[in-house]
């Protein structure tokens, strides 16, 4: 019996996986999978540091028994927070992760399937953490079973995405000598430095590409200090840069533009990268950032899914049913086209 990928998007939407929390959605998929004839593999991915659950976290590869897939259909698993259940209307799926990206988990199983009942060798890969660092997406990447193509999933609007921009993460800190604000020539403001420093990283004339468009950069977070009253001896901000590039020039410039007011800590990169394209699809370039990058040893690499990315992680979040719909047709075709094409 063939499943109802608008009821299985709600049933998964109603499983709460904020990152770091993925163990109960990652049991239902593997045991959903294994009753529909797929082997299940789980691999596991650790709890880091920062993270406050204890709770199992695996990816989810699931493939036919003593086949090597040609193609992989792919996403994650995790959303951002908070927690929103499932409801629809007549032309919307709503709730946290209907599009990003657990309407497209049930769309790829739908695909898998009938691609399986016309004899394709088609294979699923859900991970964790994509929200987070990619964790599940580096994990599995060593693990990588051969196959030659692999679809990624993320909201595009069902058109191919022929680029998408990377991110560089980064902690900037200031330090200062604490005093009674009274008095502050007896103190030395970090709070003052910290804005000083992002004033000056905010008019950085950041790269751009033609065909992708510009770098941008955005202040996440701002701490510091201890009370109105007192003279801030530190303060930090988390702020993130949208590659188009390489990543060199950027780092440089923002070192620069702080330099004697601030440090600059680079917490993580994640590579632009430039995409497939396949013939006959609508065409977009995707500002954000994916778990392609880290799994290059699965195949070479598209990105194509339902629903938009502006109303992902927001308390509107929503897919159209239609989208979805499409989306199955499309991800059975382009894989017909890719295993088909010559090499």
């Amino acid at each position: 019996m063939g499943l109802d990928p608008i009821q299985l998007t709600r049933r998964l939407v109603d499983i709460e996986s904020i990152t770091y929390n993925e163990g109960a959605v990652g049991t239902f998929l593997a045991e959903l999978l294994g009753s529909r004839g797929f082997s299940v593999e789980r691999m596991p991915v650790r709890q880091p540091a920062e993270s406050r659950s204890s709770g199992e976290r695996f990816n989810v590869y699931a493939f036919m028994a003593g086949q090597t897939p040609d193609v992989v259909l792919s996403t994650h698993m995790d959303t951002v927070p908070p927690f929103i259940p499932s409801s629809e209307d007549e032309e919307f799926i709503h709730g946290r992760g209907s599009c990003d990206a657990k309407g497209i988990i049930a769309a790829q199983i739908t695909a898998a399937e009938r691609l399986r009942e016309e004899g394709w060798r088609a294979g699923l890969l859900f991970v964790v953490g994509e929200e987070r660092d990619s964790a599940g997406a580096k994990a599995a990447n060593p693990r990588a079973p051969g196959s030659r193509y692999l679809i990624n999933g993320e909201p595009t609007e069902n058109r191919l995405a022929l680029a998408s921009k990377g991110a560089l993460r980064a902690v900037v800190r200031a330090t200062g000598k604490m005093a009674h604000s009274a008095y502050p020539e007896l103190g030395e403001s970090a709070t003052h430095k910290l804005v000083e420093a992002l004033h000056r990283m905010l008019a950085l004339k950041l790269p751009e590409l033609e065909e992708v468009g510009p770098s941008t950069m955005n202040i996440g977070t701002i701490s510091g200090g201890h009370a109105p009253n007192v003279i801030a001896d530190a303060a930090e901000a988390q702020v993130l840069v949208r590659l188009v590039g390489p990543s060199q020039e950027t780092r440089r410039a923002m070192e620069e533009a702080v330099a004697g007011l601030a440090t600059v800590d680079f917490t993580l990169e994640i590579p632009f990268q430039r995409l497939r394209a396949v013939p006959g699809l609508a065409t977009m370039v995707a500002a954000f950032t994916t778990d392609v990058p880290w799994l290059g040893n699965w195949g070479e690499p598209v990105l194509l899914g339902p629903g938009s990315i502006q109303v992902a992680h927001t308390p509107h979040e929503k897919l159209a049913k239609r989208e979805l719909l499409e989306a199955i047709e499309l991800y059975v075709r382009v894989a017909r086209q890719l295993v088909t094409a010559p090499r």
